[in-house]
Formats: C-alpha cells, structure tokens, sequence
C-alpha cells in the first residue's frame, strides 16, 4: 500500500494547512459534541470523548472550544445542537471504495453535497452497505518516531492489544481492535510517550490497484474535494497508487 501511505503522509501535511484555516476545529468540535451526547462530559468516564480531546489538543485546539463542545454534546451549553453519524458509501474512478464517515444536523444537506462532489469527479454514490463490508474499524494511534523503536513500541503495546505497527514518514502509526485503543494509549503514558493522535477508523480489508495517472488524479480530487466538505469527518478509501504515479502528480 506504498501509495496509500504517501497518501497518508500528504493528507497530514494538508491537515496542518486546515488547523491554519479553523476547518478542522470544526470537525473535532461536532465529533466531541457527538462523543460527550453518547458518553458523557467527563473523559475519565469516556475514552472515546478522551480520544477526540487528546486529537484536538494535538490539533492546537483551544480549551474553550473543546469546553464548549463538550458542554453542548452534554445539553448543558447555550447552543446544543442536534448532530447525528451517519456513514455513506461511493465508487471513484478505477472502482475505488469510499467510506465516509459524516456528522451532520441535516442529513437531506449533507446527501446533496455528498451526491454533487462525486459528481463532479466522475464518482457515484452507493447503497448502505456496499462499501462497509470493505473496511474493518480498528483504532489507531500516531507517535513521534523519533522518540522511540518499533522494537520498543512492540514491548510495551502488545500485550495492551497493540496489533500492527508501521512507520509512515516521521510517524508510527499503531493499530489496534477498537475496544484496546484505550489501553494501549495507557500503556503508552506509562512508558513515557505521548500520542500525536488516537482515534477510531476504517482500515480497507484489501487494496484496488490504481495504474492509470488520470484515474489516480480524479481519485485523489475526489478525496480532497469530500474533505473540504464540513459535515464529513473522515474520508476512508481503498486505493494503492504507485510511488511512481504519486510522484507525478507531487510534482
């Protein structure tokens, strides 16, 4: 998945560009709000509220909006709001799967826009589960590479329900089954090493080859143009697109 990682790897230095602009406090803000709704207010009690805290601190999120949405996912704040999840499936050029995973308070808007993006880059959208099945939800959680080994990692995550570990540029990246992605991030703090991020995502099963330059270019167009999208929280995709070809279109 040579490409797909790369992928990963220029979507982080996008997402600095994002912190930049506030969009991406946006999307932390609704996903506290739905974590606190479900959760409850307090992290202690809720990892997955103390997961998306842990994202948006690293995000350089400022407390008082964490605050704020926490408060409003806990019906406490001035302006609740009603977000619900969905997730909605689609096809990019070459057969490429894409799972979104969205949080709207108006799912008749987010369809449209959704409909209209894979229109445009000459996508489509896909009944409920024709895409899921795809993916396995797994969590996952980024370090520093520097601060650390992957030999080091292994010792102190495996038992905590660490199950894969990989390098992606000057990161680990550390995956987990959903319900460890608490422990393991624990067992990281009593080693000494704080997450970069922590969260719970969609990992494909298995890669769709993307030879084709132009395909490659109308896929990741595609990705970008959902992400700008404010109701869509993450992007998952299946695709694996040559170093060579990813190189091109870098350039």
């Amino acid at each position: 998945m040579a490409g797909h990682s790369k992928w990963a790897q220029i979507k982080r230095s996008k997402g600095a560009l994002d912190v930049k602009r506030g969009k991406i406090f946006g999307k932390l803000s609704r996903a506290i709000t739905v974590a606190a709704r479900h959760g409850g207010a307090d992290p202690q009690f809720n990892p997955r509220l103390r997961t998306i805290i842990l994202t948006a601190k690293a995000a350089h999120m400022p407390n008082d909006n964490i605050d704020r949405a926490t408060k409003r996912g806990a019906g406490t704040g001035p302006d609740a709001a009603l977000f619900e999840e969905v997730l909605y499936e689609g096809y990019g050029a070459g057969g490429v799967a894409v799972l979104l995973e969205v949080m709207t308070d108006n799912k008749n808007r987010s369809v449209a826009e959704i409909r209209n993006v894979f229109a445009k880059h000459q996508g489509n959208m896909a009944s409920a589960g024709s895409v899921a099945w795809m993916f396995h939800r797994k969590g996952l959680i980024s370090t520093d590479a520097s601060k650390t080994t992957e030999d080091q990692l292994l010792e102190w995550t495996l038992d905590a329900g660490a199950e894969e570990i990989s390098q992606a540029g000057d990161q680990f990246e550390i995956q987990t089954a959903p319900d460890k992605l608490d422990k393991v991030l624990e067992a990281l703090k009593q080693n000494g090493l704080a997450a970069l991020s922590a969260k719970l995502t969609h990992v494909p099963q298995n890669t769709v080859a993307v030879n084709n330059e132009a395909d490659a270019r109308k896929v990741l167009e595609l990705v970008e143009a959902l992400e700008e999208l404010d109701d869509v929280q993450h992007v998952h995709v299946n695709f694996d697109i040559p170093d060579r070809i990813m190189e091109k279109i870098e350039a």
